[in-house]
């Protein structure tokens, strides 16, 4: 590629399903920005160093998936705070080249989170909340949760002792979460004011299945594939609101292309593209 071309990628294993290149391209389309690409690679953890090593002036910067959010942290010149005391980076930005390259983690998750909370009605002075799951996300959604004004919220784990790197993030941030049993969410997360449920694809199901017959609060369920998700639907049909997770996916991006390119994310364009991408599967 010339000087005047840019590029960009998300990395994951696997990632042919990101909807990250729809929301990016369409970012770039338009700011103007003809010269930028923007892919999607299958990098797994022990490909990731050698990625990095091969990334010349050309590239603006990455989005990261799972499995690599964590994997990244020690190959880089430079974390940001939030990323650091979250222990997740989704966001790497490329400066120069050659010895004098660097690479800055960033974390655009947490906005994600906060600005999707915030489509269904939860904003700051928040009571109470929960959380499902233990992994990466479940870090991020206790810092965005944190300014919303829930520091203690519940967490729901099928095995507390595989919770060890969320409770370290957890101190590190100076909030104090409770640890509760997977089994026990259904009959619980109906009364919180808000929920994040940061499972896998259909591994909330059985939860789905099993929540009470009315719940009062809101629900982001970070999964977007299949859509709605099982746990959605049955949230909705109970009385719930709800957010999809590709609405954290929307937010998180916009503010990965402010970071890569140096000027707002066109929300409205890239809304407009992922809109267009989903609409069939709710037609």
């Amino acid at each position: 590629m010339t000087a005047a071309h840019r590029r960009a990628a998300v990395l994951g294993h696997p990632v042919a399903h990101s909807l990250s290149p729809v929301l990016h391209r369409a970012a770039y389309a338009a700011l103007g920005l003809d010269t930028w690409a923007y892919d999607a690679v299958d990098v797994t953890e022990d490909q990731l160093p050698g990625f990095l090593d091969r990334l010349d002036a050309s590239w603006a910067g990455l989005s990261l998936t799972m499995p690599l959010k964590q994997t990244v942290i020690p190959l880089l010149d430079h974390v940001e705070p939030l990323a650091q005391v979250v222990g997740a980076v989704n966001t790497v930005l490329v400066q120069g080249s050659g010895p004098a390259r660097m690479l800055t983690g960033a974390n655009t998750d947490v906005h994600g989170l906060v600005a999707a909370l915030g489509e269904a009605g939860v904003s700051g002075g928040l009571r109470s909340a929960g959380v499902v799951g233990a992994g990466a996300t479940a870090a991020s959604t206790l810092a965005a949760l944190a300014q919303l004004g829930c520091p203690t919220p519940r967490v729901y784990v099928r095995s507390q002792a595989r919770a060890g790197a969320l409770l370290r993030a957890a101190h590190r941030m100076g909030v104090e979460p409770r640890l509760c049993r997977l089994d026990d969410a259904a009959g619980e997360i109906g009364r919180l004011d808000a929920v994040v449920s940061t499972l896998p694809a259909h591994a909330a199901d059985p939860l789905a299945a099993a929540l009470p017959a009315h719940v009062g609060g809101a629900l982001l369920d970070v999964c977007y594939d299949p859509r709605p998700t099982a746990l959605s639907a049955s949230w909705a049909a109970r009385g719930g609101r709800v957010v999809g997770g590709e609405r954290m996916l929307l937010h998180q991006a916009v503010e990965q292309v402010r970071l890569m390119t140096g000027r707002p994310g066109p929300l409205d364009a890239m809304d407009a593209a992922l809109d267009a991408v989903l609409a069939p599967t709710t037609a």
